[in-house]
């Protein structure tokens, strides 16, 4: 599977045609099972066989030298697991993408339309869902949320920073895991936009930062695909956006739909806090701040 490509300059965000779109999803944002952390669990309490997948993948981690123990399982989600470990650099996020056989791919195909897969067996093994086609999905998910944080993180967007890379052959060593800062401590992890309690002033602040957060994202060519206060965190009064695997360009047919259905997220989720806005209006104002001045690059650093 091919990686995306894109060519920002190329791309005209004040397309007026946009702003008369129907809105193809002005549902509620997708519902998330909320299940609370489980508390400091060591390593030998997370997992009942010791040879199991999970654990074989942390025994990786460490041999790789990127962790040194793990702290506690934050949450377990349909996709996968993220756990709170110790490395060489601090406090590590871990998140570990469940065995192919127990994820479901079946909504993805919106996000990968448009990208071209070179080899015809390639393209037909992941159209037909066999097992190979499945690893291979599950490969570039794993592979397009490194390649998509460190881009991310360079432009200087608020997203955790990626502790393995950035190039492909490192990060992909640690497969079927993404290893990022953690955000917050290893006592009090940054929660959910959608589990924070907010102050009205707050709650204004938390707003502007994710409009511009999303207008950051339009100006380097990206619809999140999945943009709403379940994925973006909440700390010391900062926002940070996560989950990037579902990122779309423009050369994605249904890219004018993606972003539209994330204004209207974000829009509908933030109802809770007291933001009332309408997906129109947010699409307009993401389109106009995505015309503004750029984040300040991030320089990485030997």
């Amino acid at each position: 599977m091919s990686a995306r490509t894109h060519d920002p300059a190329a791309q005209d965000w004040t397309d007026q045609d946009w702003l008369d779109d129907p809105w193809t999803d002005s549902s509620e944002p997708r519902r998330r099972g909320r299940k609370k952390p489980v508390g400091r669990r060591q390593l030998a309490q997370l997992t009942a066989d010791e040879d199991s997948e999970q654990d074989d993948v942390i025994r990786r981690l460490k041999d790789l030298g990127h962790i040194t123990e793990v702290v506690a399982e934050l949450k377990s989600g349909k996709e996968a697991t993220a756990y709170v470990a110790r490395g060489p650099r601090g406090s590590v996020l871990v998140k570990l993408y469940r065995d192919l056989q127990a994820r479901s791919f079946k909504d993805d195909s919106v996000y990968r339309a448009g990208q071209v897969i070179v080899k015809d067996r390639d393209r037909r093994a992941i159209e037909g869902r066999t097992r190979a086609g499945l690893e291979m999905l599950q490969h570039g998910w794993v592979a397009a949320e490194y390649a998509h944080l460190w881009e991310l993180w360079q432009a200087g967007l608020n997203v955790p920073e990626p502790l393995v890379g950035p190039h492909p052959y490192d990060y992909t060593a640690t497969y079927p895991a993404v290893l990022m800062r953690l955000i917050g401590t290893e006592d009090h992890v940054a929660p959910r936009l959608s589990d924070a309690h907010l102050t009205p002033e707050q709650a204004r602040s938390a707003w502007n930062q994710s409009l511009s957060g999303m207008a950051d994202l339009l100006r380097l060519g990206y619809a999140h695909g999945d943009y709403s206060t379940y994925n973006l965190l909440w700390q010391e009064d900062t926002v940070t956006i996560i989950d990037f695997p579902q990122l779309s360009t423009r050369q994605n047919p249904h890219f004018r739909d993606l972003l539209a259905r994330d204004a209207q997220s974000l829009a509908t989720s933030f109802r809770k806090h007291g933001i009332h806005a309408d997906g129109q209006s947010v699409l307009r104002d993401v389109q106009r701040r995505a015309l503004g001045p750029a984040p300040e690059p991030r320089l990485l650093l030997p």
